[in-house]
């Protein structure tokens, strides 16, 4: 059996904060999903220096400083996507 992302409504970029879906204007949970589905789009969830997109390129300004696993204000995803 292989593993998915669920596809329901706690995971669709539709879900407003007082879990109301703003597509269809009906309170939803965790089990609800429909067609109209449409995935978060989130961040690499590794943020370090070695998954920064500044690492040892030209505006890395403290490459005397940093380690992998250490994360600074400035971290930028190499990957990100939305």
């Amino acid at each position: 059996m292989s593993i998915r992302m669920g596809n329901s409504c706690v995971n669709c970029d539709n879900l407003m904060g007082d879990d109301t879906c703003k597509v269809h204007a009906v309170k939803v949970s965790t089990s609800y999903t429909c067609d109209s589905f449409e995935m978060k789009a989130a961040l690499k969830d590794d943020p370090n220096c070695v998954s920064c997109a500044r690492y040892e390129g030209p505006s890395f300004s403290n490459s005397q400083n940093v380690a992998p696993g250490m994360l600074c204000s400035q971290w930028a995803p190499q990957n990100a996507q939305a």
